[in-house]
């Protein structure tokens, strides 16, 4: 009988542990971000999801072409770097699921040069760096179509590369790089098509040092990332709230003055 008890008291225990654990899994999110600005943000939420009794770790990648294979893998729980066309694009070319849950900010792309002060003064022949993932350097070339230096063939769109530029007057050297390298490359090339978190990362201000912009209003609008089975969970809807509550609004507008503009 003794023994019965004992079984009984340690099966309790262990189903109690178990429920336990889980109970903590579930209040638990990790969040893989770039540093700047997404960490940063991911920063201002944590107390706020503390009082919801969520623990948030951030974990942050310097090389955002990782973060959606990670997610895949269930190394994190979602993920905050990427705008929704760089997800579609993702998703199709890797017959992936992920999907986007809230909007938070968007961030302007620039054209920055060392040597040159306007788009227009770029000597002929110059070498310009764009980003080497599809969606950006797309991106990055209608930035550049959109300056008046160069003219892409009709319909090239996000997909665009270098073999899509129709008019080229100057005869710019387009060259495609890791994104997180453009803003370390500037010494060495006549100007960058930097994406605003990596031109902050290396002390750039977009709005007062970029020599060409993108409008204010770009479609880009930065989202959390999850996956598919995981976006009707609470502990993500609660995270999404928070991304979108005014004290992150009043951080992007006072933080980082015009170069990360919220998407709510």
């Amino acid at each position: 009988m003794k023994k019965t008890l004992a079984l009984i008291c340690c099966c309790a225990l262990l189903i109690g542990l178990t429920a336990g654990c889980g109970s903590n899994a579930d209040n638990k999110l990790v969040v893989g971000a770039t540093a700047k600005p997404h960490a940063e943000i991911l920063e201002v939420v944590q107390p706020v999801l503390e009082k919801e009794g969520i623990d948030l770790e951030i974990k942050e990648f310097t090389d955002y072409v990782l973060l959606n294979p990670a997610l895949n893998d269930g190394e994190i729980d979602a993920n905050f770097f990427q705008h929704i066309q760089y997800l579609e694009e993702y998703n199709e070319k890797n017959k992936q699921d992920l999907v986007w849950t809230v909007k938070v900010h968007s961030e302007p792309m620039g054209v920055y040069s060392k040597n040159f002060k306007k788009v227009e003064d770029l000597p002929d022949g110059a070498t310009v760096g764009i980003p080497n993932d599809t969606t950006n350097g797309g991106r990055a070339l209608m930035l550049l179509e959109k300056s008046g230096i160069i003219k892409l063939k009709e319909g090239a769109g996000l997909a665009a590369t270098d073999r899509d530029i129709a008019v080229n007057p100057k005869k710019l050297k387009i060259q495609m790089m890791d994104a997180a390298m453009l803003g370390r490359s500037l010494e060495d090339l006549d100007a960058c098509v930097i994406n605003s978190n990596y031109a902050l990362e290396v002390n750039l201000n977009p709005v007062k040092d970029s020599i060409f912009m993108e409008d204010k209003d770009s479609p880009y609008a930065n989202v959390l990332v999850v996956r598919a089975e995981d976006k009707d969970k609470e502990a993500i809807k609660k995270l999404g709230e928070a991304l979108q509550s005014p004290e992150i609004k009043q951080f992007l507008e006072e933080k980082y003055e015009g170069n990360c503009v919220p998407a709510f």
